[in-house]
């Protein structure tokens, strides 16, 4: 049987993408307990920093185990009653995700839908607001499948005007986008480490403002064999054992309830990726990805391609690439594969076979892996027979990283 050696790729999709270095490391380090008190001393660190990263003074702020959507389902499960109204903004793929977690979490879904690529004006969320009546509105954020992000100011206070809890999606956005949570009045957040912040895919660090901790306690129901005497079965339990945000809440604080074993490297991982950007600082990692994705665009358009998407809320971390006439989409991203160890990203749904996207995304929102990358593009789209610019691509961007002090 061989051993694990994958090949070298420069990951340059939407996600996810290449780890950086210091978060394999700690990934490495030894397992401790889960109750030593070197390891709830790290899980309070984890939390501080993740408060630093979401820009919130929530006190339930922490780790869900598993990948970026065991978070999304951990809000909405524990938010969620069967029978609650939810509205759900759906402006591509991950929309429709949301709207089938909500559908199953047995709730009356109420769906509005923009084109693909596009982003919705404030008034026509607030006004299905006004419409639905919702206990919840599910949204999400930035959305790899059309490259763009939906704007959320004044959306939070809105909600919280009318009694709606607001719970954002940000997998694809956190670390590479302006989202400061607090000053947004965002509800619930949740994200993935594998996009913007440079660790593997397996935690899902999440955010809960007073008011959500306040709906989710209140169905409060801890299992047999360890409920207290005086606690009974609420009726309205969670209808998820591993999802229960409120046994969650208890395990990250001061009564550790014994929910589950934490999974300690992936623990480990995510504290690193978290104090990496509060290292570097936050305003710094966004103005990374801005930078690296401004010279991506750049660089697609001086190779004579079209952007795909709403350029005015285009996300920083992933680019959208209208694939040119006569070329074929999975040849090009193959011989990328193949001859560069390049891996970009295909489309869903109605842009499949239209469109790729590229990522300088986390670790990678570099200027060598945008050059690379954009040569590598270039050279794979000649051999497929496309007419492009001769350095045109890594022209352009050149041109951004020399503008840019």
């Amino acid at each position: 049987m061989r051993q694990i050696n994958p090949p070298p790729r420069l990951l340059m999709g939407p996600g996810p993408v290449d780890a950086d270095p210091r978060v394999l490391r700690a990934q490495s380090a030894a397992l401790v307990g889960q109750y030593d008190p070197w390891m709830t001393d790290t899980m309070g660190e984890t939390q501080a920093l993740w408060r630093e990263v979401f820009v919130t003074a929530n006190e339930q702020t922490l780790i869900v185990d598993g990948t970026a959507r065991a978070g999304i389902e951990a809000a909405i499960v524990s938010l969620v009653e069967p029978g609650d109204r939810v509205l759900v903004p759906v402006f591509g793929r991950f929309g429709h995700l949301l709207r089938e977690i909500v559908e199953r979490a047995g709730a009356e879904v109420h769906v509005i839908e923009a084109e693909w690529g596009a982003v919705f004006p404030e008034s026509v969320i607030r006004e299905a607001i006004d419409r639905v009546k919702p206990a919840l509105v599910a949204v999400v954020h930035g959305d790899t499948s059309t490259t763009v992000a939906q704007p959320l100011d004044g959306l939070g206070e809105y909600c919280a005007a009318r009694g709606v809890l607001l719970y954002v999606d940000a997998t694809a956005s956190l670390g590479g986008n302006t989202l400061p949570v607090d000053e947004l009045g965002l509800d619930a957040v949740t994200t993935g480490l594998q996009k913007c912040l440079g660790g593997p895919s397996g935690s899902a660090p999440a955010t809960f403002s007073p008011r959500a901790v306040a709906a989710i306690t209140e169905r409060r129901s801890v299992e047999a064999g360890i409920r207290a005497a005086d606690e009974g079965v609420s009726p309205r339990r969670i209808r998820s054992n591993y999802f229960d945000l409120a046994m969650i809440f208890d395990y990250w604080g001061p009564k550790r309830l014994n929910h589950h074993t934490e999974a300690t490297s992936a623990l480990y991982g995510a504290r690193e990726c978290a104090r990496i950007v509060v290292e570097d600082s936050l305003a710094a990692t966004i103005a990374k990805h801005e930078l690296a994705g401004r010279a991506m665009v750049a660089g697609v358009q001086g190779l004579g391609l079209q952007v795909f998407g709403d350029l005015t809320h285009r996300m920083n971390n992933v680019t959208g690439v209208v694939i040119p006439d006569g070329v074929d989409p999975d040849g090009v991203r193959g011989a990328m594969l193949t001859d560069f160890g390049i891996e970009i990203g295909t489309s869903f749904g109605p842009l499949q076979g239209k469109a790729w996207r590229i990522g300088p995304t986390g670790y990678n929102a570099r200027k060598d892996a945008v050059l690379t990358s954009l040569a590598a593009l270039e050279a794979a789209l000649r051999r497929a027979g496309a007419s492009v610019p001769v350095g045109g691509g890594v022209d352009a961007a050149f041109d951004v990283y020399s503008a840019t002090p």
